[in-house]
């Protein structure tokens, strides 16, 4: 079993997958250091879900081959309740019993975390409500999941998330219906929880807000185009590439933006 690199929580080494006879990741190769946010960006169909999912343990052991280990240990040996608790998961569109309320979709991130059919703990309770709190739910934490919207919603199930209190975090579009003030509390959350030591690797497509983590990585037709820091120029040619030379990333008032590149100006390069 090859070991993680240095620094690295989570890493996967030569990952091919596909679905169906049809591939979708060829032969990738990445490491996301301990403390850090990664962003994971590229056009649609890049297979940058398929990557996340991957990297999650969730993709069909029989259509993936390479491997991919988790603070040094290979994901698919880990036992189920240990890597629940080490590594937590926000997919896309997730369901949850209408009936549920606020509070009782957060407390299922504490799962993990509790005895089988064991009551939540004052702990539970104490950090359940800190995560609704930064999720700005907490207000709410009585109302039934069927009375939110669809913003509202995806805040509960990032407090969810939050709530396993993992080492490596995994997010797959998680700005879906949130409204930009929203988006910038995420990104707060994001740059706190890696403050305090958690790997966080989120796939987005507001390309903007991904510029705004440590580390990006750009992909390609199911390959890595590159990796690198967020501030890095290879980076930033790297994204305009990828995406046609349709974007152009740009420094404004000190922040790194993505910003719309004319087509007749794109096809001119």
């Amino acid at each position: 079993m090859q070991s993680t690199p240095t620094g690295a929580a989570l890493a996967a080494t030569d990952i091919h997958a596909g679905v169906h006879a049809r591939p979708i990741l060829h032969g990738v190769n990445a490491a996301f250091a301990k403390g850090c946010w990664t962003s994971i960006v590229g056009p649609n169909g890049a297979g940058k879900s398929s990557l996340l999912k991957v990297l999650g343990g969730l993709w069909p052991a029989a259509q993936c081959h390479g491997q991919v280990t988790l603070l040094g240990k290979d994901v698919q040996r880990w036992p189920r309740k240990q890597r629940a608790q080490a590594l937590a998961w926000l997919g896309q569109g997730e369901v949850v019993t209408q009936e549920l309320t606020v509070m009782d979709v957060a407390m299922l991130g504490r799962l993990p975390h509790q005895a089988w059919f064991a009551a939540p703990s004052s702990q539970d309770h104490a950090v359940v409500e800190q995560c609704l709190r930064a999720a700005h739910a907490w207000d709410w934490r009585h109302r039934p999941v069927a009375e939110l919207s669809g913003g509202e919603r995806q805040r509960v199930m990032l407090a969810r998330a939050m709530a396993v209190q993992a080492q490596v975090l995994l997010l797959d579009e998680p700005l879906a219906n949130l409204d930009p003030p929203h988006q910038t509390d995420w990104v707060d959350s994001m740059r706190a929880l890696a403050a305090q030591g958690t790997t966080v690797v989120s796939v987005l497509h507001e390309i903007s807000v991904a510029l705004l983590a440590d580390h990006m990585l750009v992909l390609h037709a199911g390959r890595v185009l590159h990796q690198g820091r967020c501030d890095d120029p290879a980076t930033h040619a790297a994204l305009e590439a990828v995406f046609d030379h349709r974007i152009q990333v740009r420094a404004i008032d000190g922040v790194w933006m993505a910003l719309p590149r004319t087509a007749t100006a794109a096809q001119a390069r």
